[in-house]
C-alpha cells in the first residue's frame, strides 16, 4: 500500500520501521526540528532521523490548516495515512484525502486515556492494564471507532519507560495486522462510558510529597520515569527518583527508614533507582555509598 506516515517521538519509530519493511512509505510527516542539547541547536525528531536513514522524504509543516499544505498532502494520493504521536491535529480535508482514511495508533484502551500522555497516566493511576488501539481517525480528540485493540498488563514495578517500549512494539505489530485485514475489519464505535483524558504531564507534578500514601508515591515515581522524573531534595540537592516499589515500614513522612526506603503518609516506598544532578542513575546501595543521607528527605 502507498502509505503516508505521521509521527514524531521515539514511540513512533518502531511503527515506521515496520511499515517501511512491508509497504511503500511515500512520505513522512514529523514535527520540525527543535533546539536541544547544551548548544540548543536544532535537532530533528526521532522519526525524521529514522526516515532519513531509510531514504524516505520528510516534511515538517508547522500547520496543516493552510490550503497549500492540504493540497500538497492530497497530491500524495496515499492509500492510507498512519498516525502515531504526531503532535498536530489533522483538519477534515487531511482526514478525507487518503483512499482508505487515516489510522491512528493510540497507547491506551480507548475511551480511557484519550489525549497526550496515556502511558504516564495509566501508570500514575495504578491501572492494572493498558494496551494499543488502532483507530479510524475523526475530527475529535481520539474519538474515532476502533478497528483493533490488544490489552497488556502493567507490571507492579513497571515504569512508563519500560511500558512505552512494550507498547511501541505492540503498535508496530498491530498496524501491520490492521492493514493486512483492512477490508474485513469492522470499526467499533467507542463506548460513551469510561471516557478519561490523559493531560500532558506538567513538571509541577514531579515533586514527591512524602505525606501522600506510599501507593501514590510509588505510582508517581514509576509513572514519571524516565521523563520528566519525579524528584525530591536530599541535603539541599535535587535528586531524581526513577524506580520504586512498595516496602514494609512506618515512620514520619520523608523519614529514611533504611537504605533508600522512605516512609510516606501511609506505608513506605523503596527507591530502586536514583540520580544525582549531573550523574548517572544508580541503584540504592551505590547511591548511598559516598552520599550520606539525612534522617529525613524533603
Amino acid at each position: 500500500m502507498r502509505i503516508v506516515f505521521m509521527g514524531t517521538p521515539d514511540f513512533s519509530v518502531p511503527v515506521l520501521e515496520a511499515l517501511a519493511s512491508v509497504h511503500e512509505v511515500i512520505c513522512v510527516y514529523s514535527q520540525p526540528p527543535r533546539p536541544a542539547g547544551r548548544g540548543k541547536k536544532d535537532r530533528p525528531s526521532a522519526v525524521q532521523a529514522k526516515a532519513e536513514s531509510l531514504g524516505l522524504p520528510v516534511r515538517h509543516p508547522v500547520s496543516l490548516k493552510t490550503p497549500e499544505a492540504q493540497a500538497e498532502f492530497a497530491a500524495l494520493q496515499a492509500d492510507v495515512v498512519v498516525v502515531v504521536a504526531y503532535g498536530l491535529l489533522l483538519p477534515q480535508p487531511a482526514l478525507d484525502a487518503p483512499r482508505h482514511g487515516c489510522l491512528n495508533i493510540h497507547a491506551s484502551l480507548l475511551p480511557r486515556w484519550r489525549g497526550a500522555a496515556p502511558i504516564h497516566r495509566a501508570v500514575m493511576a495504578g491501572d492494572a492494564q493498558t494496551g494499543i488501539c488502532i483507530m479510524r481517525m475523526e475530527a475529535g480528540l481520539d474519538t474515532g471507532p476502533v478497528l483493533l485493540r490488544e490489552a497488556v498488563p502493567i507490571g507492579a514495578e513497571e515504569t512508563t519507560g519500560a511500558l512505552h517500549d512494550r507498547l511501541a512494539a505492540l503498535g508496530a505489530r498491530l498496524i501491520l495486522d490492521a492493514l493486512d485485514r483492512l477490508s474485513e475489519l469492522r470499526p467499533m464505535p467507542q463506548s460513551e462510558e469510561g471516557v478519561s483524558y490523559a493531560q500532558k504531564i506538567d513538571k509541577s507534578e514531579a515533586r514527591v510529597d512524602w505525606r501522600r500514601p506510599a501507593v501514590e508515591v510509588d505510582r508517581l515515581i514509576r509513572g514519571l520515569s524516565p521523563f520528566p522524573g519525579a524528584w525530591c531534595e536530599v541535603a539541599g540537592e535535587r535528586v531524581k527518583l526513577l524506580g520504586s516499589r512498595l516496602a514494609e515500614g512506618q515512620g514520619a513522612p520523608g523519614e529514611v527508614l533504611y537504605g533508600l526506603t522512605i516512609a510516606c503518609g501511609q506505608g513506605a516506598v523503596e527507591v530502586t533507582l536514583a540520580q544525582r544532578e549531573g550523574r548517572r542513575a544508580v541503584p540504592p546501595e551505590e547511591f548511598v555509598r559516598g552520599f550520606p543521607l539525612p534522617q529525613r528527605l524533603d
